[in-house]
């Protein structure tokens, strides 16, 4: 018998953020939006999710802060 599960992070892109300073870097730039949700699969079907959260990113080094 075959069966295929996997767990892992998915990321969605949620547009543009708001325009701030990098606590990392130091650059003043506008930061990603994103919805970011840890999920069970099976046979490439999500399951289960949970963790769910927005994230802005630093679009010069990736930082993220929790918005």
């Amino acid at each position: 018998m075959f069966f295929l599960f996997g767990f892992g992070t998915k990321q969605q892109d949620l547009g543009p953020g708001a325009v701030r300073t990098c606590p990392r870097c130091g650059n003043t730039t506008q930061w990603a939006q994103v919805r970011q949700v840890k999920q069970f699969t099976a046979f490439f079907v999500p399951i289960a999710r949970w963790g769910r959260r927005r994230l802005e990113l630093c679009g010069i080094c990736g930082t993220a802060v929790e918005v």
